[in-house]
């Protein structure tokens, strides 16, 4: 296989991403400013090689059978190897355990975000045994730039609370920075959330609407 040819370059840039996966899992659980920021630091290149991969396959026509297949469980890798985390993070007993406004992550958080990503691979999965492409959505494309804004969001939190811990940070500059980052958190999670609902209600019509039309033709 010509690995270096530049045709190959959105395959290389997805394997880099699996790579840097486990990098971000271990780093959350490190409770130091310095390995928090890294991770921070880490999933931004991740979240980014996604969007560079794909823009390079596009643009150049470089789609391969590999990408298709590989693209979507990088993206579902980085899914689980920060939620998870996150979930388990909260519910720590120690003072930097708890997320802004709601502390503990709930489980049906989880749910929701793991459960979309499933069905969905499910329903392609039987789509494509029969001849049916459900090509991604605008919304669920903004679905993902949500669920990252969210991820790397949660990911500086815990990198501040960090420092805060360790470095003695209080006052009111402090107590005001909290307040805005934790409305933030709140909101980028519920609008991830709704768009996960909600790209998958597309999703749902349009497997629908092409199922539809592969039986009249």
């Amino acid at each position: 296989m010509a690995l270096f040819e530049r045709s190959t370059l959105p395959n290389a840039i997805t394997v880099a991403r699996i790579i840097l996966t486990p990098v971000v899992y271990i780093l959350l659980f490190i409770p130091t400013f310095t390995a928090r920021f890294t991770a921070f630091v880490v999933f931004l290149i991740a979240a980014f090689s996604d969007l560079w991969d794909g823009y390079l396959a596009r643009k150049h026509g470089w789609i391969s059978n590999f990408g298709k297949l590989v693209d979507p469980i990088a993206d579902k890798l980085l899914l689980v190897a920060t939620f998870v985390p996150f979930y388990m993070l909260s519910r720590r007993d120690t003072p930097d355990a708890p997320l802004p406004l709601i502390g503990e992550l709930p489980l049906w958080v989880l749910i929701v975000i793991f459960g979309r990503e499933l069905a969905v691979t499910v329903i392609r999965s039987y789509a494509a045994r029969g001849g049916i492409v459900i090509a991604a959505g605008g919304s669920g494309k903004l679905k993902a730039v949500f669920q990252n804004i969210f991820i790397g969001t949660t990911i500086f939190w815990y990198a501040l609370q960090s420092a805060a811990l360790n470095q003695g940070w209080s006052g009111m500059w402090w107590e005001r920075w909290q307040i805005f980052h934790g409305t933030v958190f709140l909101l980028t999670l519920a609008v991830a959330l709704w768009l996960t609902v909600y790209s998958f209600v597309v999703y749902l019509i349009e497997w629908r609407r092409l199922l539809r039309a592969a039986g009249a033709s």
